[in-house]
């Protein structure tokens, strides 16, 4: 079938054809490094994980780029409110350089634990902004431009097609009610490129340019990064449905502006993860967008300190196509737990079974080939992961195949799912093992007697009567013998 992307350029799915044969460029929007990154801005990742994946898997070979906004950005897309870079620094009696580095920090350790390959490229602002300012110029010799308040504007009324993205009009009479009141600006719509000491006069990271000393605006870092790493015409760009109305809309202003001709050719955008205490109250639709402003986020480290493994969101984010709205709460996330750790138990007894020997894919029985192909034709569907969940599933279930042509679809399908399946499996089969050589006791004569005595206490133990555990556990343990409990059951062993 080849790969279908939803793009939102047009609201329709097309196939994706890329500008250079077999290579594929993409740009992702990255974190804005002021606090820690939510849950909900995790799934943005978690996605674009699933995008690079599976261009590798489908054959591509691909240049994966991301920025990290450690310039100030204003708590509004619209050129106004706070900066949150100077706040949160202001807040930590730290340097705008030093919040920026922590939270970079945090941001990668929670990439790492969610198995997500980081980018090819991963471009700072800070670093760029002579591309930026280069850039700028270009646009102001296109005419798109002008001065007020001390500040570089973009005019909109410029560019004829502002707003196709998000299928804005200029005419809009609304238009004001969208972006916060700035008397500078001859329209609503229109935003600044670059802004100058005369308007933030405490700014803390500030740069010469030709239209005074001051700093970028945050459109115009992703338009700079993205060209200097993948050239003015590239294919993909990603980012939070949240981005189409305002930053995405005036990043293709400005790039376009600039260039004279078209930018990118797909833009593919992930829907929001919204809290909901129950499954009742997601069908209910009594739900609320997580936010930092909101106050009612959850970062990773908040679901791992409930006894979650960041694979147990991995897996329950996997669950839903990237364009779904995804209802999160505590009953999805105990079932995304128990789904993968079924899961990784059966994947446990296929590792054993083949003896950790995997048979090649290109050898695989027609029966295996059905599964690759299905699991394929998923991807190749508009990366649906659900579907492709699905085919892992019932492969690892199929008991028509042999043990290690198992663990080949195993490999290959995770190699796109990135739940490290193979890998937890083997520690299970370690424990399963170690507690198999400690139980080991054919040299001793009272070997029978004791696992029965082990076998009675946890029986004791499963109809609650602890009383007749503890008791069986303490007159071992004054025969010198020790009863260790394990995830695969209690072994023991003489002290």
């Amino acid at each position: 079938m080849g790969l279908r992307l939803f793009n939102t350029m047009g609201r329709e799915m097309q196939d994706f054809v890329p500008i250079t044969p077999g290579y594929v460029g993409f740009y992702g929007c990255g974190p804005t490094v002021y606090n820690f990154a939510h849950i909900g801005n995790l799934r943005a990742y978690v996605f674009l994980d699933t995008l690079d994946r599976t261009l590798t898997w489908l054959g591509y070979t691909k240049k994966h780029v991301m920025n990290i906004t450690d310039i100030g950005h204003l708590s509004g897309d619209s050129d106004a409110g706070e900066d949150k870079m100077l706040k949160t620094a202001k807040e930590k009696h730290q340097s705008v350089m030093e919040i920026a580095q922590f939270y970079t920090d945090a941001f990668f350790r929670d990439i790492d634990r969610l198995n997500i390959r980081r980018p090819d490229v991963v471009c700072r602002a800070t670093e760029h902004v002579p591309d930026m300012i280069e850039l700028i110029k270009r646009i102001e010799a296109n005419g798109h431009t002008y001065s007020a308040g001390g500040n570089l504007y973009y005019d909109v009324s410029t560019y004829h097609d502002y707003g196709k993205l998000a299928n804005l009009s200029l005419d809009d009479q609304k238009a004001g009610a969208r972006v916060d009141v700035d008397s500078n600006k001859r329209n609503p719509y229109d935003f600044v490129l670059w802004f100058t000491k005369s308007k933030f006069e405490n700014q803390a990271l500030t740069w010469d340019s030709p239209w005074g000393r001051g700093y970028p605006g945050w459109h115009i870092e992703c338009s700079a990064m993205s060209m200097k790493y993948l050239g003015e015409h590239f294919d993909i760009h990603t980012g939070g449905i949240d981005h189409i109305p305002i930053h995405h809309t005036n990043e293709i202003a400005q790039s376009e502006g600039a260039t004279g001709h078209k930018w990118v050719n797909y833009w593919l955008h992930n829907e929001f993860l919204v809290i909901a205490k129950d499954r009742q109250t997601a069908d209910s639709g009594e739900c609320a967008k997580m936010s930092k402003s909101a106050g009612n986020f959850l970062t990773l480290q908040s679901l791992i300190d409930k006894g979650y493994d960041a694979l147990d969101y991995r897996y329950f984010l996997l669950g839903a196509q990237y364009r779904s709205q995804v209802f999160f709460s505590w009953d999805a996330m105990d079932g995304a737990k128990n789904a993968r750790r079924a899961l990784v138990k059966r994947v446990a007894q296929v590792l054993d079974a083949a003896g950790g020997k995997s048979a090649g894919i290109s050898s695989l029985p027609p029966k295996g080939r059905e599964f690759i192909d299905a699991f394929t034709a998923a991807l190749e569907n508009d990366l649906s992961t659900p579907q492709a969940m699905s085919q892992l599933q019932t492969a690892v279930k199929d008991g028509s195949l042999k043990p290690e042509e198992t663990l080949a679809l195993v490999r290959s399908m995770d190699s796109v799912l990135g739940l490290r399946l193979e890998e937890e499996a083997a520690v299970i089969n370690k424990e399963k093992n170690a507690a198999v050589n400690i139980n080991s006791h054919e040299d001793d004569p009272e070997a029978a007697e004791i696992d029965g005595l082990v076998e009675e206490r946890t029986a004791a133990k499963k109809s609650k009567d602890f009383a007749k555990a503890d008791k069986i556990r303490n007159d071992l343990t004054a025969r010198g013998i020790l009863i260790t409990d394990t995830p695969q059951g209690p072994v023991w062993k003489r002290s």
